[in-house]
């Protein structure tokens, strides 16, 4: 990908060295700087550094928030987002969902976190279009391969910290210091208080939290009909209710309107009156149908699917779910483990298989179940959703775990059209 850049010595620049001519200057990073000798060899106009061209990007004139953590930060960055449009502010989003701008879709899903250059050309076009906001999902990955050189965040966030790409850091210690690597500096930090791992530098340090003190604290909450709760920061006592059902988005919440409060000059009273107009993500505690009762969710970590299956506690629950191929093996018989004491019934059947072959990855989910007289071990995972939808009761719900909003399946290196929710309204024959 060649980017413009007008009134600069070369035309063009680039990440790629491939790309590199006597008017494409090559950016160099951490991730690509072993291809330097080859954009020379190609002529590469010169090589500039890319913490360099920071300001020709315009990162000096936008705030940047960065959220990372296991679980929450789509639902918590896209929170902010809405929070921010609502209060009157040009804001932009990236992350798993795509790159979202002033309400307007700017390009559909990709990584996380892109490479360098791609999210500097995102923040480019959201300063052009007069954005005063850049909230960016920042994944574990990404802090690792350096992918956020040379951004200057304005408030960086964690959500929590729980097991997940073992498969790529190893061990849960390595992944826990890789977290809160991006903590240790003096910028401004929204911490939450009750995440036991989170290790950060105290200066401009700010919380939040429901079981333990913090700067902004949920003094009590209610899980009827929504959510609701009263938000106290030093003396200011405010409340606020939201759509968002479950205990976990209470912190996704909470963590959004701490943002808010910190990087604008809105009281938290007027943050909590806009709070209400956030729907929720697309694909997260999803009801794809109330008759019966389908719910659709992203959760695919142990800990993920244990804060969706407890918030839905109260139910008789039929789940659907699977494992990701060539990824952390390790969380699977975990996973297995929740389902068994959260579910009434286990449908276990494939996620997105990738080069693994799908019965392995359900011998490994199985491993987690020591009593499997309620188990359905079914691979084709549209079977596996038209044999719970079968055998659904007037009373029960069907949550079918791990690919939310997708709308493919990866087998091998081929995207399969496939989406839970089509599958399901398929099935019931809903149009």
């Amino acid at each position: 990908m060649k980017i413009e850049l007008p009134n600069q010595p070369y035309k063009y620049i680039t990440e790629n060295s491939a790309e590199c001519d006597k008017e494409t200057a090559f950016v160099k990073t951490s991730q690509n700087e072993k291809y330097l000798q080859n954009a020379i060899d190609r002529g590469a106009h010169s090589i500039i550094e890319v913490k360099d061209i920071a300001h020709l990007f315009g990162l000096d004139r936008i705030k940047i928030i960065g959220i990372t953590g296991t679980n929450g930060k789509t639902t918590t960055a896209s929170a902010i987002y809405s929070m921010l449009l609502d209060l009157g502010y040009k804001a932009a989003m990236q992350g798993t969902r795509g790159f979202f701008l002033n309400d307007k879709i700017g390009e559909g899903k990709s990584l996380t976190t892109p490479s360098v250059l791609n999210t500097y050309r995102h923040i480019y076009q959201a300063v052009r279009e007069g954005c005063e906001y850049f909230v960016m999902e920042v994944s574990s990955h990404a802090i690792v391969q350096k992918r956020i050189e040379g951004i200057d965040f304005e408030l960086k966030i964690l959500t929590n910290i729980t097991q997940d790409h073992l498969d790529f850091h190893k061990t849960l210690a390595e992944y826990t210091l890789v977290k809160n690597s991006f903590f240790q500096d003096e910028g401004k930090k929204l911490i939450n208080k009750d995440e036991p791992k989170a290790s950060f530098n105290i200066k401009n340090a700010f919380t939040y939290g429901i079981e333990n003190p913090a700067t902004y604290k949920l003094m009590a909450y209610s899980l009827n009909d929504g959510s609701s709760g009263i938000i106290q920061n030093f003396h200011k006592i405010v409340p606020f209710q939201a759509s968002l059902h479950g205990f976990f988005n209470l912190y996704n919440l909470l963590a959004a309107i701490a943002t808010v409060d910190i990087v604008t000059d809105k009281s938290l009273e007027e943050i909590a009156d806009v709070v209400d107009n956030f729907a929720g993500v697309s694909g997260r505690m999803e009801q794809v149908c109330q008759a019966p009762n389908v719910i659709v969710d992203f959760a695919h970590t142990p800990d993920g699917m244990a804060q969706v299956l407890n918030a839905l506690k109260e139910k008789e629950l039929l789940v659907v779910f699977g494992a990701g191929g060539d990824r952390d093996k390790l969380k699977r018989p975990l996973m297995g483990k929740v389902a068994a004491a959260l579910a009434k019934k286990i449908y276990v059947t494939s996620d997105n298989p990738r080069h693994e072959d799908p019965d392995e990855i359900i011998k490994d989910i199985l491993e987690g179940i020591e009593d499997k007289s309620n188990v359905v071990v079914e691979p084709n995972r549209k079977a596996a959703i038209e044999k719970a939808l079968e055998e659904q009761e007037s009373d029960e719900v069907v949550v079918i775990l791990g690919k939310g909003d997708e709308a493919y399946q990866i087998i091998y290196d081929e995207y399969l059209p496939f989406d839970d929710r089509e599958v399901v309204r398929e099935l019931l024959n809903i149009k």
